[in-house]
């Protein structure tokens, strides 16, 4: 009875976001222009619309009708999205998602961000973008590398070694609106090496509401020495922290396209054996004569 009330709900979720979906598609649903990917990344590029995708292909399941065995296979996969949408969504694309990598994490949206279109302002994205890349920062002082918290907390200061913004770029995927909360996460396009004088940063802003990404942005940040008034390269042990950071991006990427061609199989052995099985017959369900 849990799976099957589970089902009811997440179908009902399904029907939404079928239609926020076709009510969202004359803003961008495709990746950022990339500058240096290739071909095999192009390939191995998971859809945007994976999740919903996914949802609505177990929903016509449920819907077909399902054996009680089914019913609660189908209660379980929904359950894996529900639970990890955040991971399967951005982390298979190597962002790092826990709340001690995240530079934003469930931060509510406010009626005031809303222009006069009822829609969240453009300028409030780049806001989240900048706010979440010095929480990111911060994170490394925190949480990752406490030893050195002064050195990371100063990146963000003009005292010394420091960062800044030199340009960024929003790709808008979809009207975001109130009520919603949003998840801001940052990784590093390429492994940092001694020579790095700059960070590319991709960048993801992911609506709650829609569990899908309401923007994205590209940002390049200069490491700049502001004693010598010239760029700089990189401390030694932020370095080191960085390339540890893109190899756990590339290891979280790998891992959450693993579990994503997982539940692929397992839906569509749900679709072959309701709907897409050569004897197939919709249940209507029973109607008794009086």
């Amino acid at each position: 009875m849990l799976a099957q009330r589970t089902c009811r709900r997440a179908f009902r979720t399904i029907a939404l976001t079928d239609l926020e979906a076709r009510l969202s598609r004359s803003y961008s649903s495709g990746p950022p222009p990339a500058t240096a990917t290739t071909t095999e990344e192009v390939k191995n590029a998971i859809s945007p619309r994976w999740l919903s995708d996914t949802k609505s292909r177990i929903g016509r399941c449920i819907t077909f009708g399902l054996t009680p065995k089914l019913v609660d296979e189908a209660g379980q996969l929904l359950s894996i999205l529900g639970r990890d949408w955040r991971e399967l969504v951005a982390g298979s694309e190597g962002y790092l998602t826990s709340e001690k990598r995240a530079g934003l994490h469930r931060q509510n949206i406010v009626w005031g961000e809303q222009d006069s279109m009822g829609h969240v302002n453009n300028v409030m994205y780049v806001r989240f973008a900048e706010s979440g890349r010095c929480n990111w920062i911060r994170n490394y002082s925190r949480h990752v590398d406490p030893v050195h918290k002064r050195q990371w907390e100063e990146l963000l200061t003009s005292r010394g070694i420091g960062l800044i913004l030199k340009s960024i770029t929003v790709d808008f995927k979809f009207p975001m609106t109130w009520p919603d909360r949003i998840s801001v996460y940052h990784k590093l396009r390429s492994r940092p090496d001694e020579a790095t004088e700059s960070l590319i940063l991709d960048v993801l802003i992911m609506s709650e509401v829609k569990q899908r990404p309401a923007a994205r942005c590209l940002e390049d940040v200069v490491v700049y020495d502001y004693r010598a008034g010239k760029k700089s390269t990189l401390e030694p042990f932020m370095l080191e922290q960085f390339k540890q950071t893109f190899d756990l991006q590339e290891a979280a990427k790998v891992e959450n396209r693993g579990k994503i061609q997982q539940i692929e199989q397992r839906v569509t052995v749900l679709e072959k054996e309701s709907w897409d099985r050569p004897d197939a017959k919709e249940d209507f369900g029973n109607v008794q004569q009086p």
